[in-house]
């Protein structure tokens, strides 16, 4: 029975660590800490992979400073879509 709780402890110190293996995982985990949304935490780390970082991190940043913003992470959202529906 010991070596159960043992082997639990095991796995859940192992769900603690971050496991960031490619840049654009890390670039994805600063946005959502950067918007306080780390709940979405991999929606962000798809859109770093597969949009522009700076561009990710300009506006992320700039949302984040203004405290007008409650949720920051559905302005970042719709502030990402607005030049798409433009065209």
């Amino acid at each position: 029975m010991a070596s159960v709780s043992k082997y639990i402890k095991t796995l859940q110190g192992r769900a603690a660590k971050s496991r960031v293996y490619r840049k654009f995982q890390l670039d994805g985990l600063e946005i959502a800490q950067m918007l306080d949304d780390e709940k979405h935490k991999s929606l962000y780390i798809k859109l770093a992979k597969t949009n522009s970082t700076q561009r990710l991190r300009e506006l992320a940043r700039s949302i984040a400073e203004n405290p007008g913003v409650k949720n920051r992470g559905a302005y970042f959202m719709a502030c990402l879509q607005e030049p798409k529906k433009r065209k």
